[in-house]
């Protein structure tokens, strides 16, 4: 049995989530012997072309580093068997087939951000705090063919606090995983860890956190305040609720409501011109604090006020 620092250990990544694991492994004397990650690609108005955070971090640490565009290219897969890996670890990449997940002899291990089996899916955070879960966690699991269905090896739970959003978590999960991903590790190698079924675990009704899309990101104002309040949370700052405000696209990124009768038609707004700029929802008023009118730039509510003029029949224009 090989110790920690024995065990040959190619890492899949892509994003900043993943950099905190790989960061983790590297700073507790992990033995990596290879890095995965997604192909360079061009993005955004310049299409220029863009890294991922794990392949600027694997620089930074002279990790060897591959970029396959197919994950089951002959030369990708000679590649990988060329290091010699006792495990694999994955962290927020894309979908692998098992003739990568299951080639080393410990099987691969995934870091995903939720209470297994609960939220499964590409998007945990953002739909934990949209349901109003007032906790979620990390979980370490043994990768297999349905997707975040594997053993569970390890779990660590983490808070949601009522000013948490979807960032925040991120950062806190980050944290969270990437000490709970060098316990795992740990356990693996000294032989302490017991996998346990997802099917054993008593959830209750499981809930689910597909991907998120545009046509997803539209505001409901006929729901009631709270539960607009943690969809905002949701998605902040990325990809950011929105609504419609003098025709054109309003993000929210934080408000707060208030509950209480008002007879207005939902999803109008009043506004003093000020100060504060709220919209009618189901059970009371939500109050904008930082937002984005398309074609600007994020601000507060006060600063944002300050460039507008309402006309006197409630539309709103720029000046």
């Amino acid at each position: 049995m090989k110790s920690f620092e024995q065990l040959r250990i190619v890492f899949f990544g892509t994003p900043d989530f993943a950099v905190g694991c790989l960061a983790g492994l590297v700073d507790a004397g992990a033995n990596i012997v290879g890095v995965v990650t997604m192909p360079d690609k061009p993005a955004g108005r310049g299409r220029q072309v863009q890294t991922s955070a794990v392949k600027q971090y694997a620089g930074t640490k002279a990790l060897p580093l591959l970029q396959p565009e197919k994950m089951k290219s002959p030369d990708f897969l000679e590649a990988l068997r060329a290091l010699h890996a006792d495990l694999q670890v994955v962290v927020a990449f894309r979908m692998m087939p098992e003739v990568v997940w299951n080639m080393p002899p410990m099987g691969t291990i995934n870091v995903h951000g939720s209470l297994l089996p609960q939220y499964r899916g590409a998007a945990p955070i953002n739909w934990a705090i949209i349901n109003g879960e007032t906790e979620t966690g990390v979980t370490t699991f043994k990768l297999k063919h349905e997707i975040d269905t594997g053993d569970i090896l390890l779990q660590q739970r983490v808070a949601i606090l009522p000013d948490d959003n979807a960032g925040t978590m991120h950062d806190k999960l980050m944290v969270a995983g990437a000490e709970l991903l060098v316990k795992t590790v740990k356990g693996l190698a000294d032989g302490s860890l017991q996998e346990i079924p997802q099917a054993g675990i008593p959830a209750g009704e499981l809930k689910h956190a597909p991907k998120i899309f545009k046509e997803d990101l539209a505001i409901n104002w006929n729901q009631p305040v709270a539960r607009i309040d943690n969809f905002i949370r949701g998605v902040s700052p990325y990809p950011a609720a929105f609504t419609r405000l003098d025709d054109k696209q309003l993000k929210l990124f934080k408000v707060h409501v208030a509950a209480e009768a008002h007879g207005k038609a939902t999803g109008t707004h009043e506004t003093d011109g000020k100060d504060y700029l709220c919209f009618a929802a189901a059970d009371g008023w939500v109050f904008a604090e930082e937002l984005q009118l398309e074609g600007k730039k994020r601000m507060g509510i006060s600063e944002f006020l300050r460039g507008y003029r309402f006309p006197a029949n409630g539309g709103a224009a720029i000046e």
